[in-house]
């Protein structure tokens, strides 16, 4: 794993609430050299693949797949929370450790077939991204890989993308503390 990534991300405790390391990004993407790299080591592993779409899954899955978009040539989609896209919308619901989630994506953003590469800055308990998984698959499309910067192993989200049979790509991962 990378030392670089794990030495620019900032560790809050008890947020947001008492007992969880929130494992902030925001120092990495603001770090001109951690956010280029980042985006850099994800672009790597892809170049020369064929990639219809990257996704993004709100809000900071934007900020990291947009860049990788740009940096692969290829367009970008956002998976969004409800009722944030102005167009027709499919949506798949999900379990979060804090309640119930929806993610939506325009009816029209991948087709059928469509090679997708899923991206956003942290793998924990799994459920966003299973959902992201889900949404995706509906409507045919084949998901290249799952990609975050962060893996936090011992919540079991990385695993249950594997058990699904994707790849997952991550750029450090933090241990329960």
């Amino acid at each position: 794993m990378s030392e670089w990534a794990t030495s620019r991300i900032r560790t809050i405790p008890d947020f947001p609430r008492k007992g969880v390391q929130f494992r902030d990004i925001t120092t990495l993407l603001a770090d001109p050299v951690g956010f280029r790299k980042a985006v850099d080591e994800l672009v790597q592993l892809f170049a020369g693949v064929n990639i219809d779409k990257i996704a993004g899954i709100e809000s900071r899955g934007f900020i990291l797949g947009g860049a990788v978009a740009h940096q692969l040539s290829t367009g970008f989609i956002p998976l969004r929370k409800p009722g944030k896209l102005p167009y027709t919308t499919i949506g798949q619901d999900y379990q979060m450790e804090y309640g119930a989630g929806r993610l939506e994506m325009h009816i029209d953003a991948i087709k059928e077939g469509d090679f997708i590469l899923l991206v956003d800055d942290l793998i924990a308990t799994g459920g966003t991204a299973e959902a992201a998984v889900k949404l995706i698959q509906s409507v045919g499309a084949k998901i290249l890989a799952a990609c975050f910067v962060i893996d936090l192993p011992d919540l079991g989200g990385s695993q249950k993308l594997k058990d699904m049979g994707l790849e997952v790509v991550t750029l450090c991962e933090f241990k329960d503390d």
